[in-house]
């Protein structure tokens, strides 16, 4: 289990690519979050793919992606992604791809509602990515029964029911959306139906017992729904707890490994405290630029007091992934890095009860007015974040590809058989036919960004 334990883009991506170039893994579970996220991976050759929804080990033939119910799944930004791995040398993503019914849709509507509240908060902007994922989180909250579901997407009639009503309300509520009719959008809809493999959530433990799986968490365990800074927050839970429940339904709880990535540098996209932020800090991150909605990318120097928070959230770890070394590295042009043990006052933050947003916010006030206090720069960072958080660094990572890691110390796993490497879960694909793990794909349909991602 691959968990960020600052506020994202600590390398989740590079590290779960990592991991399937060396560990023979069968799938990659996405559990939270859905199309917002933003998980970079480069090749050796320079290609580069930045993953939202597929699993960060899609470059490797024969890695699956599953969906879990957790996810909210945006058709019309998958095939848009699907259609830039094909871009770059994947053609077979989709024919790689489950997803749960049981996962709540991102639709258009979502995505304009969201972006009328964000724009409402005019200066007090949270930072969202504007995409609709928490929207569609809010909407689901408040109507269960009537929110939009992968599975409605093989049910014409019932999906335009709870468009339309999805539409509606959230038209009477914030005035016209942009966006397109509901008649528009049935299409993209019910031809992601004909064209991905739709399971139930009996099937991850199939997938469990065919081999090596990798839970790809997104954003940061300090962005977490209820633990994080509220309101600078994602809608999602984003510690290792929804990975949790999923094996413990398969009935293969705490079998997994669970894995914290840092980086050298403590970053944040968009407003909301970050403590150890330096402004003499002249770096830039390639990935992660300044954007209409989430605003500035942000850098600090490494903040142990907001990581060690973010591990007692988390409930521990059994190692970290160290990322971004090569920034340590002495450059006149720029001041030293350092590590923050500690703040002024504060020596350590203590997570409260779920649920209480009142204190999340109180806190966030206070992070805001709080200054660090640094250590030295570290001679040995690997050796100084494991002692500042208590925990072993048992990946580093030197640059942005797979050859750049270092293990230290990360448990192996048997690798599969070669024959068995990805073959379909015991008892078939999710039809129950061995094979069958595109579903039920249209031989005759074609579903594509470059066609259906203008609804």
């Amino acid at each position: 289990m691959v968990v960020d334990l600052g506020y994202g883009d600590a390398g989740k991506g590079t590290v779960v690519d990592w991991l399937c170039a060396t560990r023979h893994v069968h799938t990659v579970v996405r559990f939270n979050g859905g199309a917002q996220a933003a998980h970079n991976v480069v090749l050796p050759d320079g290609r580069h793919h930045t993953f939202a929804q597929f699993g960060a080990g899609t470059f490797h033939p024969g890695v699956r992606t599953h969906l879990a119910r957790q996810q909210v799944v945006d058709p019309l930004a998958l095939a848009a992604e699907a259609d830039h791995l094909a871009s770059v040398g994947v053609p077979d993503a989709l024919d790689r791809l489950t997803v749960d019914g049981e996962a709540l849709l991102a639709t258009p509507y979502h995505r304009a509602a969201n972006r009328l509240r964000e724009i409402a908060r005019g200066a007090a902007r949270h930072g969202s990515c504007g995409l609709g994922v928490g929207e569609s989180v809010r909407y689901g909250l408040a109507h269960p029964d009537e929110a939009p579901r992968v599975a409605d997407c093989r049910d014409p009639e019932l999906l335009r029911r709870r468009l339309t009503v999805l539409r509606d309300r959230l038209t009477a509520e914030l005035g016209p959306l942009d966006a397109p009719p509901v008649a528009d959008c049935l299409p993209a809809f019910t031809g992601f139906a004909d064209r991905v493999a739709i399971v139930d959530r009996s099937y991850l433990a199939g997938v469990l017992r065919a081999g090596t799986c990798v839970f790809e968490g997104a954003q940061g365990v300090l962005l977490d729904e209820w633990h994080g800074f509220h309101p600078y927050t994602t809608w999602s839970t984003t510690t290792f707890a929804n990975a949790e429940a999923l094996l413990a339904e398969a009935g293969a709880a705490g079998s997994a490994y669970r894995l914290g990535v840092v980086r050298t540098v403590t970053t944040r996209h968009g407003p909301g405290p970050l403590v150890t932020e330096d402004r003499a800090l002249p770096l830039t991150d390639p990935h992660n630029p300044t954007n209409p909605w989430q605003g500035r990318f942000r850098f600090g120097h490494f903040d142990a007091v907001a990581h060690r928070y973010a591990l007692d959230v988390a409930g521990g770890v059994d190692g970290l992934a160290l990322t971004h070394l090569d920034l340590t590295h002495p450059d006149p042009a720029r001041p030293a890095l350092r590590i923050c043990r500690r703040y002024d006052g504060v020596d350590r933050l203590h997570p409260g009860p779920p649920g209480d947003l009142d204190r999340q916010a109180a806190l966030t006030a206070r992070l805001l007015r709080t200054r660090p206090v640094y250590d030295p720069t570290p001679t040995d960072w690997p050796a100084a974040v494991a002692g500042a958080l208590a925990a072993p660094v048992v990946l580093t990572s030197h640059g942005p590809t797979a050859a750049d890691k270092r293990e230290h110390g990360l448990p192996a796993r048997d690798p599969l058989p070669a024959p068995q490497r990805g073959a379909d879960p015991p008892g078939g694909g999710p039809n129950g036919r061995r094979g069958s793990v595109v579903g039920s794909a249209c031989p005759g349909r074609s579903w594509s960004g470059s066609s259906q991602i203008r609804v």
